[in-house]
């Protein structure tokens, strides 16, 4: 039965065998992501091995890198397709984007410094800048008011300009 697998490999061999079950024709998954430009695989050890079972199972645990392909004990077991296509979709440029906060802010939502000597000071996402790794938020602190650039890394989203809005709307309503 053809169906995905996740094959255990050898300590850092996930790219040397993900590069010989390639070439031997078989659909490899192995997500990756980056991290201090660095790309590093998701889950360090794994990979994700479309085969047919039994057919080509001891071609695979065969295989120069590979430990094992996880099962019961008994036989391996397939993981769905909806896992796959579950990782697939949170990938950017062939890498998972990594969501440490959240979901990413708009401009007008109002954000929260995470990390950093600003820690804590609130402010609202003005937008990204072209590298993608930075961000220009405005900040409201006693009298000062200005802009600052920081990593979009280290904030987090915590009102959409959407609530921000409505909480508004809903105040007027209630003074008038």
């Amino acid at each position: 039965m053809t169906g995905w697998y996740v094959v255990n490999t050898k300590p850092r061999k996930e790219s040397q065998v993900e590069s010989i079950l390639t070439q031997a024709g078989f659909t490899v998954y192995l997500p990756r992501y980056s991290q201090d430009s660095t790309i590093k695989p998701f889950f360090p050890g794994y990979l994700f091995l479309k085969f047919n079972y039994p057919n080509e199972y001891q071609k695979i645990v065969f295989t120069r890198g590979v430990n094992n392909i996880i099962g019961n004990g008994q036989t391996p077991v397939p993981v769905g397709p909806e896992i796959i296509n579950c990782l697939r979709s949170r990938e950017k440029n062939g890498l998972i984007e990594l969501m440490k906060y959240g979901e990413d802010p708009g401009p007008g939502d109002e954000i929260l410094v995470m990390e950093g000597p600003l820690k804590g000071l609130k402010g609202v996402f003005a937008r990204d800048l072209s590298d993608g790794q930075r961000v220009v938020i405005l900040l409201n602190y006693v009298s000062y008011q200005g802009s600052l650039l920081i990593k979009k890394s280290k904030i987090k989203k915590i009102k959409s300009r959407r609530a921000h809005d409505e909480d508004g709307k809903k105040q007027s309503r209630t003074e008038g």
